[in-house]
Parts: structure tokens; sequence; C-alpha cells
């Protein structure tokens, strides 16, 4: 029988923490009320001695006693009881970049879940990290209690990655799902997603988009070795789905998803954020809510997915002590899994070289001709057609037609849309969505 572990004597990591909004106030509930289960995995205790925050006076509702208060967020990298910084702060320049970079510079281990700032300035950190002889880690910025840094950059690394894509914004999987279960329009979902503290109230970066693709180019930079790279994502939101193409989907055995995808390609690598078609059956569809999912296939383990929640007190801050453990144990891998001065930008796909079926949805006037005016639109741009509902009948009043389309490109529907938007009796602009095919 293995003797019990006699308790550490090892000095603590001192952590210093740059904001005690939400996710900050969750690391210091995690790190006092899992002290005995940290203690069992930590070759030294973990302490937090030191924060920033705005308002000294408010409460939080955890103990600070003993802790160092400090202004100037920035400072925490000057602190003498300081070995890592937490950063909680957001935002890709201002006190979060200045923060982390004089942290590394003064060979403070940093351990962030600021997404938005790896997208910009992931590959420039991590290099300047290595350099330093620190770790940045950030487990938390992507999908946040899932681990999926970990399983790419651990349990995956002796695999070849082909893709990586998921559900990675809860606000939007959150809309998505109750305008299916509802049938109510995005903006009335929006609205009591906002009540609900689901969405922010500028939800600008949720449903356009951009957080997803912030995410997204980190998981494509760790997935495949190359330098993070944002501005190759091509990325679009939900605004633009109604009630009507949800029913739609439903009715052709498919659901709306806003997904992240990075492929692999013989032209380069794709990287997507769009609202598209998955079918009903697919696991990735069943994923609801405020949940998460990250798909990952290895040339040897195959399809693995990874299902949970994304953002949040609890998970965000159970991210962060994980990695706070690791830098406690001593382990400390590259960033982005290749060391960062092997980092290359990789070549990216051209947009319209995309290959895959498509959803069309068009409002006309119903007078005959029209499908005759759409099917030849399609044929002359080598797009053929799969399946086609046109169930209303009201003469000489708008009336959906909704098409499906066989394997083509990104450009020819683009062709497609462009060509049918000169027809007269095509009302307002083709409503498309791309049709994933996954497992």
């Amino acid at each position: 029988m293995a003797a019990d572990r006699k308790p550490t004597t090892a000095a603590p990591l001192r952590v210093g923490l740059a904001g005690l909004g939400t996710v900050g106030i969750g690391v210091i509930e995690v790190l006092q009320q899992n002290a005995s289960i940290i203690s069992k995995h930590c070759p030294r205790p973990i302490v937090v001695t030191a924060v920033s925050a705005r308002d000294r006076s408010k409460d939080r509702g955890v103990d600070l006693s003993g802790v160092d208060w400090v202004d100037d967020a920035v400072m925490l990298a000057d602190h003498p009881k300081v070995d890592v910084v937490v950063e909680v702060i957001g935002g890709s320049e201002g006190k979060a970049k200045d923060l982390i970079e004089k942290a590394i510079s003064n060979k403070r281990h940093v351990v962030t879940a600021n997404k938005a700032l790896l997208a910009h300035h992931g590959t420039a950190l991590a290099l300047a990290a290595e350099r330093a002889g620190v770790g940045l880690a950030y487990e938390a910025a992507v999908a946040g209690g899932i681990p999926v840094i970990k399983a790419m950059r651990e349990g995956l690394a002796a695999n070849r990655i082909s893709s990586v894509y998921g559900i990675l914004n809860g606000t939007c999987n959150y809309i998505l799902t109750q305008m299916r279960e509802t049938g109510r329009e995005f903006a009335d979902v929006l609205a009591e997603a906002q009540k609900l503290g689901y969405a922010e109230a500028d939800p600008s970066f949720d449903v356009d988009g951009i957080d997803a693709a912030h995410k997204l180019s980190i998981l494509t930079s760790v997935a495949f070795g190359c330098a993070v790279n944002f501005a190759g994502v091509h990325v679009s939101g939900i605004r633009n789905v109604s009630a009507m193409d949800i029913a739609y989907a439903d009715e052709l055995g498919y659901r709306i998803k806003l997904l992240g995808l990075a492929r692999q390609t013989p032209h380069g690598i794709e990287q997507r954020v769009h609202a598209c078609m998955v079918p009903s059956a697919s696991t990735i569809a069943k994923v609801d809510g405020v949940f998460n999912a990250v798909v990952t296939s290895g040339n040897f383990v195959g399809e693995n997915i990874a299902i949970g929640r994304g953002a949040g007190r609890g998970p965000t801050a159970s991210a962060i002590v994980a990695d706070l453990m690791d830098i406690a144990r001593g382990f400390i891998l590259p960033a982005f899994s290749a060391p960062a001065d092997s980092l290359e930008l990789a070549a990216q796909a051209p947009v319209g070289l995309h290959a895959g079926s498509y959803y069309l949805r068009l409002m006309v006037v119903d007078k005959p001709g029209v499908v005759a005016d759409i099917a030849g639109v399609m044929r002359d741009e080598s797009v053929s057609m799969e399946a086609l509902i046109q169930r209303a009948r009201a003469p000489g009043e708008a009336v959906p037609i909704v098409l499906t389309t066989h394997e083509t490109t990104e450009a020819a529907i683009g062709r497609v849309v462009a060509r049918l938007a000169q027809v007269n009796s095509i009302l307002e602009p083709a409503h498309v969505l791309p049709i994933e095919t996954l497992s």
C-alpha cells in the first residue's frame, strides 16, 4: 500500500489576479472551496497574493483578507509577491495586452481567458513567452470548461489533424435553439437573451460571429501548427436566420447552427464561421442551449467530440485553475503546440473554392415561369438542384421558394445569387446557408 502523501512544504505559487468580475471571483472560489482537492494534485499550494480591480469597497462575496490591492492592473507584473499573472480583464488592446507583455518581460507566467487578445497577438505573445522561459496558458479562452486545448496539444499530439469544428458561442446556440423550439424570430429571442444575461447589451461580437472567429483562429493554430490568423477567418453571423429558415431546415432534415470550421484542403487551410445546416441526426445538431461542442479529426484517433458549458463563472474559472495547476507542477508546453519560432502563416484556401451543398430561400411573386427562371440561372452556372419546395399558392403575391443544391462551389453560388437578384419576380436577395455533412 502506498504511504499517505505528506503535506507539501514547497513554496506556494503566488498569483496576481487582474479583474474581479464574474470569472475573477470564480477563480478565487475554486481555489478556496476546492483547496483540498487541488492540494492532492499539486506539489505546491496556489495562493492569490495580489489583485487589481476598479472598486476596492465592493462586497464580492469572497474572502480577500491578506491580499494586496494594486490600483493599476499592469503593475501586477512588477509585484514582488507574484509568480504568475491571471488576466481576466478582456479586450485585444489596452490594459490586458500591456499587462501580459510586461509580465512576460518580467519572466512571470501568464494565464488568460482572453480570446480576442490571443486571436490578434497570440503568436507574438507565445514567442515572447518562450524566449523568456515562462508559460502562456489559455485553456479558458476557448470553449470555457471544455479542455479542448489540452486535448489537442497533449492527447492528440501524435495525430495529424485534418479538421476541427464546433459550436463555439453559447449565446448564438441559445438563440437558435429558442428560435427552433418556440418559432419566434431572431430579434425577439435576442431581446429575451439579453434580459436573461445570456447576451450582452451590445451583442455584435456574439451574433455577428466575431467571438467564434477569435476562438476558431486559436484552435486552427493549435490543430495545424501554424501562426494564429484571425484575418484569415471568413466570418458571418446569425442575424439573417429567420424562423422560416429554421422551419424549412427541420422539414428538410437539418438544424441550423453557428459553426466554426477549420479544415486542411488542397488549396490551404479553410477557416469559416457561419450559420449552416447540419443533419438533424448528427451529434452537433443535438447540442442545444448555451452548450458548446468541439469536434476534432485525427488520422489515427479518428473523431473526438467534447461537449460542455462554454462560458460562465464556474467552467471558465475551472479552466484557469487547471492552467495554474500545470504551472505549479512545472508542466509548461509551447502555447500553440509547436515552438513559437516555427509557427508560420499557412496558405489560406480561397473562400470561393469551398465545395459543398447549399440551401437557398427566395421570396418571389407567385406567377407562371418563376421556377423556370430560377432553374435557367442555375443551369447556366452549372449548379444542380437537389430538392425544391413550393407549397403556397397565392397568385400575384409573395411566396417562398426553397431549394437545395448538389455539391458546388461558393463562387458558383455567388454567381447564382447575383443573377437571381436581376430577376424581376424575385423580391429580395436570396438567403443562402451552406449545408455541412457531419457525422
